[in-house]
């Protein structure tokens, strides 16, 4: 049986177990460990949340100097790498790093993944998030500026992209729950929705 492994941010800690569900009976569903202490407090990148794309980058590297190797990764950053300060208006990580971060995220995947997918990074509705977080903002701007860089990178390595940015828009104001996270059903969806691109990706490479 061919094995999926993520290395996503709290978005994908909440469809997890969904897609885990949904994809079990033919491929063997695993991520980066430690759920409790991620879910404790989904803002602070921990345990099962793989942060901004410095701390993905750290993690691969970490995993390649172990001699680890995965047949599927599923990889998504960049809601916290547009973390911007309300007061400085610095971002958490700057644009230009976060693209050269993808650059050497790619390299160091392709070391260890015999295949690698990269999921589009969804939304931030300044109006709900910006009221709700007073310690950091994020914007919509910022979002169509970190998923168009990742397009470039991953377009550019031949990487298949899953977008679950437009998907997740469709459901609009009414599919979040809080500031930036979704309602049940619309992680259900979620998980639907790379289930089945999976599944058609995979058929791909027979």
């Amino acid at each position: 049986m061919r094995s999926i492994f993520i290395v996503g941010d709290s978005i994908s800690i909440q469809y997890g177990p969904y897609l885990k569900k949904m994809v079990e009976s033919k491929l063997h569903y695993d991520r980066k460990r430690g759920e409790e202490q991620a879910l404790a407090d989904l803002d602070q990148p921990v345990g099962a949340n793989g942060g901004d794309s410095r701390m993905v980058l750290e993690y691969l590297n970490t995993e390649r100097s172990k001699g680890m190797t995965y047949d599927l990764l599923l990889i998504n950053c960049g809601l916290h790498d547009m973390k911007t300060d309300p007061v400085t208006g610095e971002k958490q990580v700057p644009l230009s790093e976060y693209r050269d971060n993808l650059e050497k995220i790619v390299a160091t995947v392709r070391d260890i993944a015999r295949s690698f997918l990269w999921i589009r990074t969804t939304d931030a509705v300044e109006a709900i998030h910006n009221s709700r977080s007073t310690s950091f903002h994020r914007f919509h701007r910022d979002v169509l500026a970190y998923n168009s860089a990742a397009d470039e990178v991953m377009t550019s390595h031949g990487i298949p992209i899953l977008d679950l940015y437009t998907f997740t828009r469709s459901f609009g104001e009414s599919g979040y729950c809080d500031h930036v996270h979704f309602t049940e059903e619309v992680r259900r969806l979620q998980a639907a929705y790379i289930a089945g691109y999976m599944e058609s990706y995979l058929q791909s490479l027979r």
